[in-house]
């Protein structure tokens, strides 16, 4: 018999029950070898992979993997598509110790490692300021008088377009301007990684003072750690009082430098163009202390600043370049978004063959509109811009617009206790500022493995901006009596962001020091169902009503609980005595629709209070399917 007749037979001969066989050639994946107990076995795992993948890469069969996912209710065949932590789960059942190999999509767009030798090429670069404040304290008249005081060239009639950002020059120094609105947008962009200001401008009007949106203000700097400028605006009108915002910049640890601080403070008048030139001089010499250093021989980065679809040009995106030069002719990579740059224009409506560090352009050529915030990359070949974009459409596609969750309190807890975290970023909002000292003054004196940092402290509802807020610094939103507003209760369930609502101060105090320990247990929740307002009342008798309700958004179960609020102050919370509609006893009516609610020990309702309907359960961990 030839040796290659004998070669075939073999295999019949070692395989005893050949009849368990896969019966179906589709379903002939892996010769499925028994599995080898090896304890902590390392295997390198990529952030997404098939089935398929995951039992190569792990040596076992994939029905092995398969039963694995199933036993943690995961259903999933041969070529489904799985990410890092579900595969890493199944390894770990299978005596395996996974560690991710291959960074994220986001990660791999980045070009190529810039070398060590390339520190001989570093260069200083403009400083990139964002100005912030309160409503109606100047900042669009500042931005407006730093534009036309552009010492540099006159052409302040020469500005033809408006792109979000502009440069000007001083003694041959140049200073580039993100014109954004407010600290909100500033935090938005660096929720999603955008880190792109030097040096932030504090806009404070001389007659009005410090005012709830400049404590936000100073908290997202703060946040994003750059360096404050306080421009003192208005000085010229006569009830403006200098020391006393002085005063109140101190009272938030915002120390001028004539009073022994180290923040500059610059006296302006945006309307008569007064201290203009000395408000620049100063962010030069706050830029020069940085040292702020780019390559410009190297492949562009950069920041998507903003964007939008013109009907004649199509996508065109503003860029602010943060490294390397971008020229005509580049492969540039956006986010979601890809194209050979055809056209750039520079903030004068010019255009420009190069663009180098801190220049922000506005760029013609992607394929679609990307987002504010998004990284732009110049890569070297067509094919492989090609490449990441579709797989990035594929990842968004496959586990939804966001790709990443905030943190919980409990997964900081854990990281605490794994020693991966020495801080604990906190947002607290509160009913009354006599709640707020107290509280902070506890968490401060909590001396445990990790410190507290109050990223940001005040009183009033949750709002949108402190999501942001916490999105972008990691923190966790701690509400004392505080309400949460729909809009921002929306916004923490679709980014993962943690809100923890406590109207007890110890149980607040005791859970951060538990998690401060990384020993905080999974609690019950609550979770805000729905909205409703009252329009009617039916009086019961003399100690009993029924409220007739509009539901406003989501809905109301009849195992809801309610939270009576009125002027956005809270009077009363219980459970439902009763639900109907019309004259029936219904389990649940949804937004839209009119029903009869009764709330166990209040009667007094009035017509426009609000019901805040909610229920309570066991907090479960953000999961990430596998799709």
């Amino acid at each position: 018999m030839s040796p290659k007749l004998k070669y075939r037979r073999k295999p019949q001969r070692t395989r005893p029950h050949r009849r368990n066989a896969p019966r179906n050639a589709s379903t002939e994946i892996l010769a499925q070898a028994p599995h080898e107990a090896k304890p902590d076995r390392p295997v390198q795992l990529p952030s997404s992979l098939s089935v398929k993948e995951l039992s190569e890469r792990l040596s076992v069969g994939a029905i092995d993997v398969i039963k694995e996912l199933m036993k943690s209710g995961v259903m999933a065949n041969i070529n489904q598509m799985i990410d890092y932590d579900t595969a890493s789960m199944v390894a770990k059942n299978l005596d395996f110790a996974p560690e991710e190999s291959r960074p994220s999509v986001e990660e791999r767009a980045e070009t190529t490692p810039v070398p060590k030798e390339e520190e001989a090429g570093l260069q200083p670069r403009p400083p990139v300021v964002t100005i912030m404040g309160h409503v109606d304290h100047g900042k669009t008249s500042l931005l407006d008088a730093v534009r036309k005081t552009n010492v540099a060239g006159g052409e302040v009639g020469g500005i033809t377009q408006h792109i979000g950002a502009y440069q000007v020059e001083l003694h041959g120094q140049k200073i580039t301007f993100l014109d954004t609105p407010g600290h909100e947008a500033f935090t938005a962009m660096r929720a999603r990684g955008a880190q792109a200001t030097d040096v932030a401008v504090l806009v404070v009007a001389a007659d009005d003072g410090v005012m709830p949106q400049t404590k936000e203000a100073i908290d997202h700097a703060k946040a994003a750690r750059v360096p404050i400028v306080v421009a003192l605006n208005k000085i010229d009108k006569p009830d403006a009082n200098p020391d006393r915002v002085k005063q109140q910049l101190a009272d938030l640890s915002l120390v001028i430098e004539e009073w022994g601080g180290d923040v500059v403070c610059v006296p302006v008048s945006a309307k008569k163009k007064l201290g203009i030139q000395d408000l620049l001089e100063n962010i030069l010499v706050v830029a020069e202390i940085l040292e702020l250093k780019a390559n410009p021989q190297r492949a562009a980065t950069g920041v998507v600043v903003e964007a939008k679809m013109d009907k004649s040009r199509g996508p065109l995106a503003t860029v602010l370049v943060q490294n390397g030069t971008l020229s005509l002719g580049d492969i540039a990579l956006a986010g979601n978004s890809w194209g050979k740059v055809k056209a750039m224009f520079n903030d004068l409506g010019k255009r420009v063959k190069k663009a180098g560090p801190a220049t922000p352009v506005e760029i013609l050529g992607l394929d679609s509109v990307p987002q504010a915030g998004d990284t732009l990359n110049v890569l070297a070949e067509e094919r492989q811009a090609k490449m990441l974009v579709e797989e990035r459409r594929a990842l968004q596609d496959r586990r939804g617009v966001r790709a990443e969750r905030g943190l919980s309190l409990d997964d900081l807890s854990q990281q605490i206790q794994e020693g991966k975290v020495k801080e604990l970023n906190l947002i607290l909002k509160t009913d009354v500022q006599g709640s707020l000292e107290p509280i902070i003054s506890s968490l401060e004196r909590l001396e445990e493995t990790a410190k507290v940092r109050f990223v940001h402290a005040d009183t009033g509802s949750i709002t949108e901006s402190d999501v942001l807020l916490a999105m972008a610094s990691a923190a966790i939103i701690i509400g004392f009596n505080a309400r949460v507003e729909p809009g921002a209760r929306r916004l923490a369930d679709q980014e993962g962001v943690d809100i923890r609502l406590y109207s007890i101060i110890y149980e607040l105090v005791d859970d951060v020091r538990k998690a401060l320990v990384g020993l905080l247990e999974r609690k019950l929740v609550e979770v805000v169902e729905g909205h409703a307002e009252v329009r009617q009342i039916f009086r019961l008798g003399k100690h009993a009503a029924v409220a007739g309700v509009y539901v406003r958004d989501g809905k109301v179960t009849r195992n809801s609980s309610a939270r009576v609020m009125r002027g956005g102050e809270k009077l009363a919370e219980s459970s439902l005595t009763s639900l109907r509609r019309f004259k029936d006893d219904v389990r649940e009516v949804t937004a839209g629709f009119e029903c009869g609610v009764g709330v166990e020990g209040f009667s007094d309702f009035q017509e426009g209070d609000i019901l805040e309907f909610f229920s309570k359960g066991q907090e479960q961990p953000a999961a990430r399917p596998a799709r």
